[in-house]
């Protein structure tokens, strides 16, 4: 049967398809609205199921709040292309109303929530269909009670922060929510950060401080007798250069046998004692980049402070109670 151009135009205001799609299904439906759709819906979840296995790292990261109630929510697709269009955009925009006016906590609660004519995963299986790329439904996060403040970094929905504080304070809420973007603390202060971060953190000062006090026991020694460390800082380069004439084969076999001896005995003679306190003060240095309220404030009038000092500053009991951050970028 023909099918009318008011039909087409109908059909695609209704699902967002492309006008050849919308008429072949409006076309095997036999005008059947209700068919047409379904079919519609079918061929999305098949193009779906094709892509589910692709990388989605471009997508689109809204934050909001209404009332008391604050959240982030981040929608994945391939393209930048796709992720930058309107209706990609309204459909997270659509997702995150729904979760809001829902208050919903998690991100399997917002699957379900209702957007336009079915549910938030279908919807997104759907335009999926429509586009041919793979989406998502990647990360939701959020906020209750008051004094929160959020931002979209430079508003181009990749980046999104939350910052709440324990008194109302709209400026310093919305600075230090720039901080949380541009500085991406870890969290927010020394006694946040978990056990087994801190753990972690230990043991790889401890690692570095050896290995930088052996191998500048190395370079010594290797300067000593004449030969530049830097080339002979690795096997590869070890090789390289004796072929190129930079070393001597005489001055190659000397320099393994000096990382070798010189490695071993200033290994066994390092002090545990010093070794410790090196990885102490460099964790105290990770909780000062890492954390929050220790970081330095970065949207400051001039004067260096900390982000605890800079609420200080403007109100001697303002704090932050909590944050959320949430980036697609590689970082």
């Amino acid at each position: 049967m023909a099918v009318s151009i008011e039909d087409i135009k109908k059909l695609r205001a209704m699902t967002g398809a492309g006008l050849a799609d919308v008429k072949k299904a409006l076309t095997e439906a036999e005008g059947d609205f209700d068919k047409a759709k379904e079919l519609l819906r079918e061929r999305g979840l098949a193009i779906a199921a094709k892509r589910s296995d692709r990388e989605t790292s471009n997508g689109c990261v809204l934050v909001k709040k209404v009332n008391d109630f604050a959240a982030i929510i981040a929608l994945k697709c391939e393209t930048d292309f796709v992720a930058n269009g309107a209706d990609f955009i309204k459909l997270t925009s659509d997702i995150l109303d729904a979760a809001i006016a829902a208050k919903a906590h998690t991100l399997d609660e917002v699957k379900t929530l209702k957007v336009g004519e079915s549910d938030a995963q279908a919807a997104v299986t759907q335009r999926s269909g429509i586009t041919g790329e793979k989406m998502e439904l990647d990360g939701y996060c959020v906020l209750e009670g008051e004094n929160i403040e959020v931002y979209d970094h430079m508003n181009k929905h990749t980046l999104c922060t939350m910052v709440q504080l324990n008194e109302n304070n709209e400026e310093a809420g919305h600075k230090v929510a720039m901080q949380v973007a541009a500085m991406r603390p870890v969290a927010l202060d020394e006694s946040s950060v978990s056990e087994e971060t801190k753990k972690t953190e230990l043991e790889v000062a401890v690692a570095k401080t050896k290995e930088e006090l052996v191998e500048k026991a190395v370079n010594a020694a290797l300067k000593k007798a004449g030969i530049n460390p830097a080339h002979v800082d690795s096997e590869d380069h070890i090789e390289s250069n004796t072929k190129k004439g930079w070393l001597t084969p005489e001055q190659a076999e000397e320099a393994r046998n000096i990382k070798k001896t010189v490695g071993e005995e200033k290994a066994a003679s390092l002090n545990p004692t010093m070794i410790q306190n090196i990885a102490n003060g460099r964790l105290a240095k990770f909780f000062k980049e890492n954390c929050l309220v220790d970081q330095e404030f970065q949207f400051g009038d001039g004067d260096k402070q900390t982000v605890a000092q800079y609420l200080a500053s403007q109100s001697k009991d303002l704090k932050i109670v909590a944050y959320k951050r949430f980036t697609l970028a590689a970082e």
